[in-house]
Protein backbone atom coordinates (compact mmCIF):
# COMPACT_ATOMS: atom_id res chain seq x y z
CA UNK A 1 0.00 0.00 0.00
CA UNK A 2 1.07 3.67 -0.79
CA UNK A 3 0.92 6.17 1.55
CA UNK A 4 2.37 9.81 1.36
CA UNK A 5 3.25 11.70 5.16
CA UNK A 6 3.89 15.17 4.74
CA UNK A 7 3.79 18.43 6.24
CA UNK A 8 3.97 22.55 5.65
CA UNK A 9 4.88 25.56 6.54
CA UNK A 10 3.03 28.84 6.63
CA UNK A 11 2.58 32.21 7.13
CA UNK A 12 0.31 31.80 9.84
CA UNK A 13 -2.63 29.88 11.94
CA UNK A 14 -5.66 30.53 9.00
CA UNK A 15 -6.15 30.59 5.20
CA UNK A 16 -9.26 32.44 5.73
CA UNK A 17 -6.78 35.50 7.55
CA UNK A 18 -5.10 35.71 4.54
CA UNK A 19 -2.29 33.17 5.49
CA UNK A 20 -0.49 31.06 3.01
CA UNK A 21 1.57 27.88 2.24
CA UNK A 22 5.14 28.73 2.07
CA UNK A 23 6.92 25.11 2.66
CA UNK A 24 5.69 21.68 1.37
CA UNK A 25 7.41 18.22 2.59
CA UNK A 26 6.30 14.75 0.98
CA UNK A 27 7.58 11.36 1.95
CA UNK A 28 6.79 8.32 0.47
CA UNK A 29 5.88 4.91 2.04
CA UNK A 30 5.48 1.76 0.55
CA UNK A 31 3.72 -1.10 3.12
CA UNK A 32 5.20 1.25 6.07
CA UNK A 33 8.52 1.38 4.13
CA UNK A 34 10.04 4.43 3.05
CA UNK A 35 11.46 3.99 -0.59
CA UNK A 36 13.32 7.39 -0.51
CA UNK A 37 11.39 8.88 -2.87
CA UNK A 38 10.60 12.24 -1.39
CA UNK A 39 8.76 15.94 -2.75
CA UNK A 40 9.80 19.05 -1.72
CA UNK A 41 9.08 22.65 -2.30
CA UNK A 42 9.50 26.58 -0.87
CA UNK A 43 6.79 28.78 -2.33
CA UNK A 44 6.34 32.37 -2.57
CA UNK A 45 3.51 33.76 -0.44
CA UNK A 46 3.13 36.73 -2.29
CA UNK A 47 2.90 38.28 1.38
CA UNK A 48 4.95 39.86 4.09
CA UNK A 49 6.36 37.10 6.26
CA UNK A 50 5.13 37.80 10.34
CA UNK A 51 7.77 37.34 12.73
CA UNK A 52 6.23 35.23 14.76
CA UNK A 53 5.97 32.45 11.37
CA UNK A 54 9.24 33.44 10.64
CA UNK A 55 10.74 32.69 14.37
CA UNK A 56 8.69 28.91 14.05
CA UNK A 57 10.12 27.72 10.80
CA UNK A 58 13.28 30.51 9.97
CA UNK A 59 11.31 31.01 6.38
CA UNK A 60 11.90 35.13 6.12
CA UNK A 61 10.77 37.01 3.34
CA UNK A 62 13.74 37.94 1.20
CA UNK A 63 14.25 33.97 0.93
CA UNK A 64 11.03 33.22 -0.36
CA UNK A 65 11.42 35.95 -2.69
CA UNK A 66 12.82 34.43 -5.67
CA UNK A 67 10.72 30.76 -4.90
CA UNK A 68 8.24 30.07 -7.16
CA UNK A 69 4.49 30.77 -6.55
CA UNK A 70 1.91 27.23 -5.48
CA UNK A 71 0.21 27.36 -8.73
CA UNK A 72 3.73 26.59 -10.93
CA UNK A 73 4.34 23.55 -8.74
CA UNK A 74 1.23 22.20 -8.10
CA UNK A 75 1.11 19.68 -11.63
CA UNK A 76 4.03 18.41 -9.70
CA UNK A 77 2.92 17.95 -6.41
CA UNK A 78 -0.39 16.56 -7.50
CA UNK A 79 1.66 14.01 -9.52
CA UNK A 80 3.67 12.77 -6.34
CA UNK A 81 0.68 12.39 -3.90
CA UNK A 82 -1.18 10.62 -6.65
CA UNK A 83 -4.54 9.45 -5.24
CA UNK A 84 -2.59 7.92 -2.00
CA UNK A 85 -3.79 8.28 1.60
CA UNK A 86 -2.54 11.48 2.86
CA UNK A 87 -0.83 11.79 6.47
CA UNK A 88 0.11 14.41 8.82
CA UNK A 89 0.33 15.54 12.31
CA UNK A 90 -2.86 17.78 13.13
CA UNK A 91 -3.62 17.19 9.35
CA UNK A 92 -6.70 19.27 9.68
CA UNK A 93 -4.32 22.49 9.70
CA UNK A 94 -2.54 20.98 6.89
CA UNK A 95 -5.58 20.27 4.84
CA UNK A 96 -6.78 23.17 5.53
CA UNK A 97 -3.73 25.15 3.84
CA UNK A 98 -3.07 22.78 0.56
CA UNK A 99 -7.09 22.75 -0.43
CA UNK A 100 -7.12 26.62 0.32
CA UNK A 101 -4.34 26.65 -2.47
CA UNK A 102 -5.77 23.96 -4.52
CA UNK A 103 -8.98 26.29 -5.04
CA UNK A 104 -7.17 29.79 -5.10
CA UNK A 105 -5.92 28.04 -8.24
CA UNK A 106 -9.05 26.64 -9.47
CA UNK A 107 -7.70 23.02 -8.94
CA UNK A 108 -10.17 20.66 -7.02
CA UNK A 109 -9.49 20.17 -3.87
CA UNK A 110 -8.08 17.02 -1.89
CA UNK A 111 -11.30 14.84 0.16
CA UNK A 112 -10.87 14.47 3.41
CA UNK A 113 -11.26 10.57 3.57
CA UNK A 114 -7.93 10.72 2.62
CA UNK A 115 -6.97 11.89 5.14
CA UNK A 116 -5.06 10.30 8.17
CA UNK A 117 -4.43 12.50 11.84
CA UNK A 118 -1.44 11.10 13.41
CA UNK A 119 -2.56 13.60 16.11
CA UNK A 120 -5.68 11.99 16.67
CA UNK A 121 -4.04 8.50 16.39
CA UNK A 122 -1.72 9.27 19.39
CA UNK A 123 -4.34 10.69 21.76
CA UNK A 124 -6.19 7.19 21.45
CA UNK A 125 -3.00 5.44 21.70
CA UNK A 126 -1.80 7.79 24.48
CA UNK A 127 -4.49 9.83 26.83
CA UNK A 128 -2.87 11.97 29.10
CA UNK A 129 1.04 12.11 27.57
CA UNK A 130 1.99 15.26 25.37
CA UNK A 131 1.78 14.16 21.52
CA UNK A 132 3.36 17.00 19.93
CA UNK A 133 5.56 15.32 17.41
CA UNK A 134 8.62 15.80 19.55
CA UNK A 135 7.65 14.04 21.93
CA UNK A 136 6.42 11.28 20.03
CA UNK A 137 9.65 11.71 18.92
CA UNK A 138 11.38 10.86 21.79
CA UNK A 139 8.61 8.11 23.02
CA UNK A 140 9.66 6.32 19.93
CA UNK A 141 13.46 6.65 19.90
CA UNK A 142 13.40 8.92 16.58
CA UNK A 143 16.49 10.55 16.37
CA UNK A 144 15.22 14.30 15.94
CA UNK A 145 19.10 16.38 16.79
CA UNK A 146 18.73 17.60 12.66
CA UNK A 147 15.85 19.67 13.75
CA UNK A 148 16.37 22.73 14.53
CA UNK A 149 13.22 24.83 13.65
CA UNK A 150 10.46 23.62 11.69
CA UNK A 151 11.28 22.56 8.20
CA UNK A 152 8.22 20.52 6.12
CA UNK A 153 10.74 17.83 5.14
CA UNK A 154 12.63 17.26 7.87
CA UNK A 155 8.98 17.01 9.92
CA UNK A 156 7.74 14.86 7.36
CA UNK A 157 10.74 12.42 7.72
CA UNK A 158 10.31 12.32 11.52
CA UNK A 159 6.61 12.09 11.31
CA UNK A 160 7.01 9.42 8.81
CA UNK A 161 9.27 7.04 11.37
CA UNK A 162 6.52 8.13 14.26
CA UNK A 163 3.36 6.44 12.20
CA UNK A 164 5.46 3.47 11.71
CA UNK A 165 5.60 3.12 15.23
CA UNK A 166 1.87 3.90 16.18
CA UNK A 167 0.70 1.58 13.53
CA UNK A 168 2.47 -1.21 14.87
CA UNK A 169 6.07 -0.88 14.15
CA UNK A 170 7.80 -2.34 10.78
CA UNK A 171 6.49 -5.93 11.79
CA UNK A 172 2.76 -4.64 10.37
CA UNK A 173 3.94 -5.42 6.48
CA UNK A 174 5.61 -8.80 7.47
CA UNK A 175 4.04 -11.59 5.93
CA UNK A 176 5.21 -14.95 5.95
CA UNK A 177 4.81 -17.41 2.81
CA UNK A 178 3.75 -20.67 2.82
CA UNK A 179 5.96 -23.03 1.32
CA UNK A 180 4.36 -25.86 -0.42
CA UNK A 181 6.16 -29.01 -0.64
CA UNK A 182 5.53 -31.99 -3.61
CA UNK A 183 7.15 -34.91 -2.45
CA UNK A 184 7.31 -37.90 -5.35
CA UNK A 185 5.60 -40.91 -3.68
CA UNK A 186 8.65 -42.99 -5.58
CA UNK A 187 11.24 -41.37 -3.65
CA UNK A 188 9.89 -41.78 0.06
CA UNK A 189 12.26 -43.98 2.08
CA UNK A 190 10.07 -47.08 4.30
CA UNK A 191 11.75 -47.45 7.48
CA UNK A 192 11.64 -50.67 9.05
CA UNK A 193 11.16 -50.98 12.80
CA UNK A 194 13.34 -52.90 14.66
CA UNK A 195 12.27 -55.46 17.03
CA UNK A 196 12.22 -53.66 20.87
CA UNK A 197 15.81 -54.33 22.89
CA UNK A 198 15.34 -56.43 26.00
CA UNK A 199 17.46 -54.79 28.55
CA UNK A 200 18.81 -56.81 31.22
CA UNK A 201 18.24 -56.64 34.83
CA UNK A 202 20.77 -56.45 37.25
CA UNK A 203 20.04 -57.26 41.26
CA UNK A 204 20.09 -54.43 43.60
CA UNK A 205 23.66 -53.42 45.33
CA UNK A 206 23.80 -53.82 48.73
CA UNK A 207 23.47 -50.38 50.97
CA UNK A 208 23.72 -52.01 54.70
CA UNK A 209 26.66 -50.54 56.64
CA UNK A 210 29.23 -52.97 57.20
CA UNK A 211 30.19 -54.03 61.12
CA UNK A 212 33.62 -51.57 60.73
CA UNK A 213 31.36 -48.47 59.62
CA UNK A 214 29.43 -49.12 62.59
CA UNK A 215 31.56 -49.47 65.15
CA UNK A 216 33.26 -46.33 63.60
CA UNK A 217 30.22 -44.27 63.37
CA UNK A 218 29.59 -45.02 67.08
CA UNK A 219 32.77 -43.94 68.17
CA UNK A 220 32.07 -40.82 66.20
CA UNK A 221 28.57 -40.34 68.25
CA UNK A 222 30.01 -40.89 71.33
CA UNK A 223 32.94 -37.50 71.33
CA UNK A 224 29.79 -35.58 71.29
CA UNK A 225 29.08 -34.03 74.39
CA UNK A 226 25.29 -33.55 74.99
CA UNK A 227 23.52 -34.46 71.99
CA UNK A 228 20.00 -33.23 70.90
CA UNK A 229 18.95 -36.34 70.33
CA UNK A 230 19.59 -37.31 73.74
CA UNK A 231 17.02 -34.23 75.59
CA UNK A 232 14.63 -35.28 73.34
CA UNK A 233 14.40 -38.49 74.15
CA UNK A 234 11.57 -39.82 75.41
CA UNK A 235 9.32 -36.80 73.74
CA UNK A 236 6.49 -37.81 71.47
Amino acid sequence: MREIVFDTETTGLSPGNGDRLVEIGCVELVNRVETGRTFHSYFNPGRAMPSEAEAVHGLSERFLSDKPPFDTVVEALLEFIGDSPLIAHNAAFDFGFINHELGTCGRPTVCHSRMVDTLAIARQKFPGAKHSLDALCTRFGVDRSLRIKHGALIDAQLLAQVYVELTGGRQIGLGLVAAVIEVDPAALVVETIAAPVVLEIRPPRAHAPSDEELARHAAFLSGIKDPIWNRLAGRG
